[in-house]
């Protein structure tokens, strides 16, 4: 692994996005275990953090804010500073796909020769707003996102034909429309500008349809390496039902769907349900169904109709469960839970709640999903005393 310190990056202080690179990868992954160990060796012993051999340009999604600097009387593009509204202009960045940030870099110097101008947020004026790029690491599909302030694009066949002759490498080209004041980088408008308007990546073994809103791991190398582990951990021979909660666009009950014998799958989000449908389909996996439910409410449906869960999988957000949704999965009494987290310390909440009714921690795996930052995330096995 490498051992040099990587604040080499000259927007590290201004940015914010990487809170650790001042120091080395080892150390990173040594301030992350302590984290882990400090909030969670006392349900059992936490193994060793799994990190990355290459720790670098692992980001598959890259987005760009555009703007235009006054001072210096140019377009530039980049991350908005940590915390504020204000644009640090970035052309390469160590932790985001080279190819994207190229892409991106080649649209701002063509916002010039189209006499193209970023679009300011309070006056209202200009037409770029954002531009978000998505590669899939295996098929090395590319989409790329232009996002405007305003449906009409000028010069559109000519702007497309110009990116694609710089990039022919581009698989797909959307126009996004967002003409409102939010914190949202994209509108519920969209056209196809070129290619199929999805791209699809392979993760797992399984083919997976990537849109432009579709939720999908930012770094599937230690995704594979994450969802594996909560495959092992869910302890599958092919009899159990294993209920896949929160699951998003379906990713880990349809990898877990070849070694159980039925998965069910709820999510909240229908436009995640509608992708998770589409993606069972496409790799031909029968015996998983989707629900668009709240799970809480359903894991008690099933509940009080006494059907028997196995296993119970549970990947929620950064806030981390509820003890609404903890006491149903008591309720339900599956064998094994099974919990990914990417908050270790609501991952501590939630496990002294749940540990006090009837569950005990069999196993604690930290894995490095986001290198040079400060997340972690972690997969937990908890068995039914």
């Amino acid at each position: 692994m490498p051992t040099q310190k990587n604040n080499t990056c000259p927007l590290y202080k201004k940015c914010g996005g990487c809170q650790l690179q001042n120091l080395t990868y080892e150390e990173q992954l040594e301030f992350k275990q302590k984290l882990e160990e400090r909030l969670l060796s006392k349900f059992c012993k936490v193994e060793p953090i799994i990190g990355m051999d290459n720790p670098f340009h692992y980001r598959n999604k890259v987005q760009a804010a555009f703007g235009f600097d006054k001072k210096r009387n140019k377009i530039i593009s980049g991350v908005y500073q940590s915390g504020t509204h204000r644009i640090v202009p970035v052309d390469s960045c160590l932790i985001e796909d080279k190819k994207a940030d190229e892409i991106i870099v080649t649209i701002r110097n063509l916002m010039k020769d189209f006499k193209f101008q970023p679009y300011n947020e309070d006056t209202g004026r200009g037409f770029i707003r954002h531009v978000l790029v998505k590669r899939g690491f295996s098929t090395n599909q590319i989409m790329v996102v232009i996002v405007t302030g305003t449906p009409v694009f000028p010069a559109k066949n000519n702007f497309t034909k110009a990116l694609l002759k710089k990039h022919p490498e581009i698989t797909t080209i959307i126009h996004n429309v967002n003409p409102y004041r939010t914190n949202l980088v994209l509108g519920n408008q969209e056209k196809v500008l070129y290619g199929k308007g999805f791209i699809e990546d392979i993760l797992c073994g399984l083919t997976f349809r990537i849109s432009a809103k579709s939720f999908y791991q930012i770094n599937p190398t230690q995704t594979e390496i994450l969802y594996n582990t909560a495959i092992a951990y869910a302890q599958l021979t092919g009899k159990e039902t294993f209920f896949d909660s929160y699951c998003g666009t379906g990713t880990i009950g349809l990898i877990a769907a070849g070694k159980a014998n039925k998965v069910i799958g709820v999510e909240l989000n229908r436009d995640a349900v509608k992708d998770a449908i589409s993606n069972a389909k496409r790799n031909n996996v029968e015996n998983i169904r989707f629900y668009c439910a709240d799970a809480t409410e359903f894991i008690m449906d099933l509940a009080h109709a006494k059907e028997h869960i196995d296993v119970v999988m549970m990947d929620p957000p950064r806030a981390g469960s509820t003890e609404e949704f903890l006491d149903a999965v008591v309720t339900l009494s599956p064998d094994r839970v099974v919990y990914v987290s990417c908050n270790p310390e609501t991952l501590a909440r939630d496990l002294a709640y749940i540990t006090k009714k009837g569950y005990k921690v069999e196993k604690i795996q930290p894995v490095d999903m986001f290198p040079h930052t400060s997340h972690v995330e972690t997969v937990v096995l908890m068995s039914r005393k």
